[in-house]
């Protein structure tokens, strides 16, 4: 079996869907001999900040010297950024090997119901986290949190970053019922950590934490002023990026007793974190300014208004924005139109894509003072863009993770591997 031919298997899961509970997955990992157990995790959970907040613990454990696993979705560009050890990605020989051992173990799964394609690639991981021996897995839910197929292992902490409407048709409408299943992952006795806000899921989180008998670490706004976080220059920029800072503070303090981390690593980590297609920032040879933000929903769109004019008061950058029709994109461009001067609506690359013209009057009368018009692609975008000294492409981190290929941010694989990123539950 080749790379490509592996992915194409991969491709070929997503047939099963997207289901929600552990069933399945437990079965899959007990065939796969439970690698699961012979590991350490940080569990992460939350509407929006999870990669974030996954990277700086990342960050942090590896700068104190540990062997650390990472496990994130969706991928920008390549699947095996789903599954890095010490941000290396893992290899496409070991995808094609963990590929040829899954093969098998769907034999013992009845037609109807075989594994899907994120059930299968959080078995793979596990089983390459185990053999690599990774001292501690940053491991992040894919969605929810309670019937999430990440919910099969017992972690050291539970992380939950924040609670937002998103995934509506199948977390719940309200903000308790999503932050029900998001609270999901907290266990009996394990110690957990928010920075859900009042009236914004923490009470929810609360009530779940005490029933649990599971104490509770609460991270406000406020602490992104204490130290290490008031002399630390983050890498990633704006006020919800130093809330999940102080969030992976909270997190490595409550876990102090078992994995000890000093002072200097946790600074270190900080400062050296990397984390592509959130507020990044980057300089073209031409001299333009370009910044990614795969700010994908409401709560994701407001926070990337605020880091801008924070960051740019004075600016009045060209936008190209792309979303998926079942996000909310009326209150997105509600918060991000007002910000340009020029606003590019495209097409994401993906069948899930809003069509763009359908956001021009919403977007002119969020900015009536602004050029708008439709593209047919987002290369379209910025060949128009050419001139145009500072730009913001937000909304999708598909739409990301096309920029960073059209830009040559990343390499560019034979075949399209973010079509993996595609998914419809299965009821």
């Amino acid at each position: 079996m080749t790379y490509a031919e592996a992915i194409q298997f991969l491709y070929s899961l997503r047939l099963f869907g997207a289901k929600f509970g552990l069933e399945n997955t437990l079965k899959l990992a007990e065939l796969a001999g439970n690698p699961h157990h012979q590991l350490r995790f940080i569990h992460v959970a939350g509407t929006n900040g999870k990669g974030s907040t996954c990277a700086m613990l990342e960050s942090i454990y590896r700068a104190a010297g540990l062997r650390v696993g990472l496990f994130t979705s969706p991928h920008l560009v390549s699947f095996r950024e789903r599954i890095q050890i010490n941000r290396q990605h893992i290899s496409e020989t070991d995808v094609v090997r963990l590929v040829n051992e899954l093969k098998p173990l769907r034999e013992g799964f009845a037609d109807g119901h075989q594994p899907t394609f994120f059930e299968a690639v959080t078995i793979m991981s596990l089983r390459y986290f185990a053999d690599q021996k990774c001292d501690l897995v940053i491991w992040e839910t894919g969605l929810g949190g309670r019937l999430d197929a990440t919910n099969i292992v017992t972690p050291l902490a539970s992380v939950i970053t924040n609670i937002g409407i998103d995934h509506s048709e199948w977390l719940g409408e309200t903000v308790e019922k999503i932050a029900t299943e998001k609270a999901g992952i907290i266990k009996p006795g394990v110690p957990a950590v928010t920075s859900a806000a009042p009236g914004h899921g923490l009470e929810t989180i609360q009530a779940s934490a005490q029933q649990r008998h599971s104490p509770l670490t609460i991270v406000s706004a406020e602490q992104t002023h204490l130290p290490p976080l008031d002399t630390i220059n983050l890498p990633l920029h704006g006020p919800h990026q130093r809330l999940n800072a102080a969030l992976a503070v909270a997190t490595v303090r409550t876990l102090a007793d078992k994995i000890p981390v000093a002072d200097s690593a946790l600074r270190t980590g900080l400062a050296n974190v990397h984390w592509p297609g959130r507020m990044h920032r980057i300089q073209t040879a031409s001299g333009q300014t370009i910044l990614l933000d795969g700010a994908h929903n409401p709560d994701g769109a407001e926070a990337l208004r605020v880091a801008l004019q924070e960051e740019f008061p004075d600016a009045k950058p060209a936008m190209i924005f792309g979303v998926f029709r079942d996000k909310d994109s009326t209150s997105m461009c509600r918060s991000l139109a007002p910000l340009a001067g020029r606003i590019l609506l495209t097409p994401v690359h993906s069948e899930r894509s809003e069509d763009p013209s359908r956001l021009v009057q919403i977007c002119s009368d969020a900015n009536p003072h602004a050029q708008i018009e439709v593209c047919t692609s987002l290369d379209d975008a910025l060949k128009k863009l050419a001139a145009a000294p500072f730009i913001v492409i937000a909304g999708s981190l598909y739409l990301v993770g096309e920029a960073m290929e059209l830009l040559h941010l990343a390499r560019v694989s034979e075949g399209d591997e973010k079509g993996l990123n595609e998914w419809q539950p299965k009821r």
